[in-house]
């Protein structure tokens, strides 16, 4: 089934990380791919000791898609789209994809869209297939079986609060 978590909240790669967790715990064979994300997060150092969870994810911080130059914006869509393509040949391996970040991407033209919608809305009916970020397009939000948007009612960045370890990143 393909599930998506989407909205403006705190909580949508959270909520994906720990689907993963049950997955694995259930023996299921997991492989994430947080597009967009190349900064070192904490959940890392746990995700690369569970045997049935693969992660893979930008080599650095490109920063904002609005700051990128246009090589960059380059480099990062071919990154990308080797991710996507390294998920497609794991697919048979798999009972769980995750593609963190994945809304985004679409949204700022991070990705080959052909690629991107074979991957999800071919084989959502092989395997749990999970969606997060911002602004899904229509056409995943038609052919999801979940979608949850998570609200920002109150987040401490809105007081100058910064990202804080562990609970952020």
């Amino acid at each position: 089934m393909l599930q998506i978590y989407c909205g403006d909240g705190k909580g949508k790669t959270t909520a994906a990380l720990g689907l993963a967790l049950r997955a694995a715990g259930a023996g299921m064979r997991v492989h994430i791919v947080q597009l967009m994300k190349g900064r070192p997060t904490s959940e890392l150092n746990l995700l690369e000791k569970i045997p049935d969870i693969t992660v893979s994810r930008l080599d650095r911080d490109y920063g904002f898609p609005a700051e990128m130059s246009p090589s960059v914006r380059s480099a990062v869509t071919d990154r990308h789209n080797a991710l996507l393509r390294e998920a497609e040949r794991l697919l048979p391996q798999l009972d769980m994809l995750i593609l963190d970040e994945f809304n985004s991407a679409c949204r700022h033209g991070l990705l080959d869209r052909a690629l991107a919608e074979r991957l999800v809305l071919d084989n959502a009916d092989k395997m749990e297939i999970i969606l997060t970020g911002r602004k899904p397009e229509q056409k995943f939000l038609d052919a999801a079986d979940y979608i949850s948007e998570i609200a920002a009612v109150r987040h401490p960045f809105a007081r100058g609060v910064k990202a804080r370890r562990g609970i952020e990143f």
